[in-house]
């Protein structure tokens, strides 16, 4: 058993296997117990909420159980997004938060993501903690009795909550009520909040994806897949159609028209908008490794910094903080407004973007559409073992090369999955052909060695 345990994101795996393993969460929650517990000992307390994933019960029962054994008390959130997990954190005034998700994968994957008591995930020095402590002997040891065990708590009024939050970007003079939006929700954690907030706001709202049962969450729907929000768009000629994954931190448009909207083109677009009301601070957005080359060139020649951040919506995060930006994200989905969140909020993005457009008075696909993107060819190889990328042989020697074709016009990136058993290639350039010619060969390649 390997004693790895975080990834990009938290930690991640199939549900009952390592490292999601009910004895292992079990420790976990008793680590976080130790390293956030409150001076004073009978206001500790950690918020706990979930995606829709049958494996959510298992996960949250143990949490409880390490928690409480650490004199910890435990508020339930029950299922509701990752961001409103980050803002109730901070919102009730909690130690720490805890959302048990594996967003976009499968319903049998399950995840454990960590918030600190402003609702920011984790340092990676902090996660290494949490390790130590789980894998030291000692540390088995310490723990309470008696009265100065913990209790567990369900929170009702948890959506009601997030909801005011959500609407809270609205200006009061707008309202939603000639705007007709198809929302899918993946089954996952937004299938209640998602519909409501927006009705509340005025909205015409259709629904996909809104019934979980445990193990349709992602199937075939959400963020993931967009092609029945696409339809569903057009056949009921919706303003637009919102996607989000399992656990609604990330977002994918779909215009009136029917045309796809990703993480780059929200950036592009909100940056603008932010830089004309004099809102973008430090004229400055923030992306990842992965983010669209014509992205970058695009804010630059509007006069925007734009600064890339290895993959993970809290490495996106860290370096707004540090460079003090209000915006930031990710080709995925992930929108991070920083005035209003600590991490990516879909359903935020979609609030933002509907007020937009209602300021603006414009259709969608009027408003968006902003930058050329240079082709993309992204390649996913499953992997036995992901291992770095300079002990793989004759990889480092491989992506050299291929970056010499594309002649300085264009990107490279061969990255292991910090989410999945998976190696991940992209290939960016000016030819489309060339760039899915060096993607395929590498991905070849690394199939080679690692399977």
């Amino acid at each position: 058993m390997g004693k790895k345990l975080f990834g990009t994101d938290g930690i991640r795996g199939e549900a009952n296997t390592f490292p999601m393993l009910p004895e292992i969460v079990l420790q976990v929650g008793r680590a976080i117990g130790y390293l956030f517990k409150n001076s004073n000992s009978h206001l500790s307390k950690v918020i706990i909420g979930k995606d829709t994933r049958l494996s959510g019960y298992i996960f949250e029962s143990a949490l409880v159980s390490g928690l409480c054994s650490m004199g910890i008390s435990t508020w339930l959130i029950g299922p509701l997004p990752t961001p409103a997990i980050a803002f109730l954190t901070k919102d009730m005034r909690a130690d720490a938060g805890i959302m048990i998700s594996a967003s976009h994968n499968p319903y049998y994957d399950n995840g454990i993501k960590i918030f600190d008591k402003n609702g920011y995930k984790l340092s990676d020095e902090l996660e290494k903690k949490i390790e130590d402590l789980i894998f030291d002997e000692k540390f088995r040891n310490i723990r309470k009795f008696k009265n100065d065990l913990g209790r567990a708590f369900r929170i009702k009024d948890a959506i009601g909550r997030y909801a005011v939050h959500l609407k809270s970007v609205v200006p009061p003079y707008l309202d939603f009520e000639d705007i007709k939006v198809v929302i899918d929700c993946a089954n996952g954690a937004a299938y209640q909040v998602g519909p409501q907030t927006l009705e509340e706001l005025g909205a015409k709202v259709i629904t996909i994806g809104c019934n979980p049962d445990g193990i349709n969450i992602n199937e075939n729907c959400g963020a993931l897949y967009p092609e029945k929000l696409r339809q569903k768009v057009l056949e009921s000629k919706a303003h637009l159609g919102v996607a989000l994954d399992g656990d609604a931190d990330r977002i994918v448009i779909i215009d009136e028209k029917g045309n796809l909207i990703d993480g780059d083109d929200l950036l592009a677009l909100f940056a603008i908008e932010f830089k004309e009301k004099n809102m973008l601070w430090k004229n400055t957005v923030v992306g990842t490794i992965m983010s669209n080359l014509g992205l970058e060139k695009y804010l630059k020649s509007k006069g925007i910094d734009f600064i890339r951040t290895p993959v993970g919506d809290r490495y996106v995060v860290m370096e707004m903080k540090e460079k003090g930006s209000i915006l930031g994200g990710e080709t995925s989905g992930h929108i991070i407004f920083l005035d209003k969140a600590t991490t990516g909020d879909g359903l935020l993005t979609a609030i933002r973007l509907i007020a937009l457009m209602k300021e603006k008075e414009k259709p969608l696909s009027e408003l968006t559409n902003l930058f050329d993107k240079y082709p993309q060819v992204i390649k996913n190889v499953k992997v036995k073992e992901k291992l770095p990328v300079e002990k793989v042989e004759g990889l480092k020697e491989k992506i050299e090369k291929a970056k010499k074709r594309l002649n300085k016009k264009g990107r490279v990136i061969v990255r292991p999955s910090g989410t999945e058993p998976k190696y991940r290639v992209m290939v960016e350039g000016e030819s489309a052909d060339l760039i899915e010619e060096i993607a395929q060969d590498l991905a070849d390649f690394i199939k080679s060695k690692l399977q």
